[in-house]
């Protein structure tokens, strides 16, 4: 039996993408993987270039962005601790379809794509954990196109600090943003002034901002109207 890394083996049994493999995949992904302690500002993963690692995020934020040929960049998504991202590249072989920025300090963990690929070959478990991971990634990405075309910025930024929450049973719960509004605005595709008017759209449904702070009062009412396709919406943006 191969020799293996206690800390590295519980973080990947950590992450939500690794969390049904057997003790044989979990000591096989192991031997290929590295972990890594990356300051803010680091690229790690360019966009047109394939590649070289799937990267597991342990601690820290990483931006997600392309960008156009004319040079104007736009971030796809962000990244929390636990998300998993250049799945799809590593598995396919083809270049990225965007770049990876740490956002803050960040640790993560590097599984090799090669070493990954021909674990594939011999692994059931991780097949089908990888499997399900790239079918749950494509769901989010077309809820994210939904949102993008069905509901407004104030809506969007209502279900994004509903899943802030981690479902409590409370009505009233007080949150901080992960990162700053300029990110954040980025993030739900919008510029900041739309962000200004979002949040101030949505003070009439009780969300109190004090900077990076902010107090829902009314969850209840706050999801009545960020989720329209459970109950309908009452103010508009």
């Amino acid at each position: 039996m191969l020799d293996t890394d206690p800390t590295t083996a519980s973080q990947i049994r950590q992450m939500p993408v690794f969390k049904d493999l057997d003790d044989s995949a979990v000591n096989a992904l192991v031997a290929i993987a590295k972990p890594r302690d990356v300051p803010e500002g680091t690229v790690l993963c360019q966009q047109g270039v394939p590649a070289e690692q799937l990267l597991v995020l342990l601690q820290g934020q990483v931006a997600l962005e392309n960008t156009s040929p004319s040079g104007v960049s736009a971030v796809v998504d962000v990244v929390a601790p636990g998300g998993h991202f250049m799945l799809s590249t590593v598995l396919s072989g083809l270049p990225s379809l965007m770049s990876a920025r740490t956002v803050t300090a960040a640790k993560l963990i590097g599984i090799g794509a090669t070493g990954l690929r021909e674990l594939l070959h011999r692994e059931p478990s991780l097949a089908a954990a990888l499997l399900r991971a790239e079918a749950l990634d494509f769901g989010a990405m077309v809820r994210q196109v939904c949102d993008l075309k069905l509901r407004t910025t104030a809506q969007r930024l209502g279900g994004y600090l509903l899943a802030l929450t981690k479902e409590t049973s409370d009505n009233t719960v007080s949150l901080r943003l992960p990162f700053d509004k300029r990110l954040l605005a980025a993030r739900l595709g919008c510029r900041q002034e739309n962000l200004s008017r979002a949040f101030a759209a949505l003070r009439g449904l009780g969300v109190e901002t004090h900077g990076a702070r902010v107090i829902l009062h009314d969850i209840e009412r706050l999801r009545d109207y960020a989720l329209p396709d459970q109950s309908p919406a009452t103010p508009t943006a």
